[in-house]
């Protein structure tokens, strides 16, 4: 027979709570690292797909199973800048750029530069994405 414990329980997780630190602050991410999750979900979200905010998300998925030709590039450039310009106000965009990768005809590069408002500290943001070829 085990002796009943006297430790208390547990606390009860849930993943949009932060929980503290050992030193019993929060953690939260530095300027530069919170605008660029806030720019990958903007470009990862279907419009549609966030509650009370039906226009919300740049929505890149769209592309998927377009060809890879100029147009194609273009109007991902065009959505991405529209979308940041929107949704993400502490930045500056200064470029976006979408090239072919080489030897690989169905991926595309997106490079992003970027000023954060706040700092004026010039950042960039790389992504690939795959289309139908």
């Amino acid at each position: 027979m085990t002796a009943p414990s006297t430790l208390p329980p547990a606390p009860i997780g849930w993943p949009l709570l932060p929980l503290p630190a050992d030193h019993g602050r929060l953690r939260y991410p530095a300027l530069e690292e919170s605008v660029r999750q806030s720019i990958q979900v903007i470009l990862r979200t279907r419009p549609g797909e966030q509650l009370m905010r039906p226009e919300f998300g740049g929505g890149l998925q769209e592309f998927l199973h377009e060809p890879n030709v100029l147009i194609t590039r273009r109007r991902i450039r065009d959505r991405i800048t529209e979308s940041l310009e929107r949704w993400e106000k502490r930045i500056v965009l200064n470029r976006v750029e979408v090239a072919e990768v080489a030897d690989q005809p169905s991926r595309l590069r997106v490079e992003i530069a970027y000023r954060l408002k706040r700092t004026g500290a010039a950042q960039n943001l790389g992504l690939t994405l795959d289309l139908e070829g």
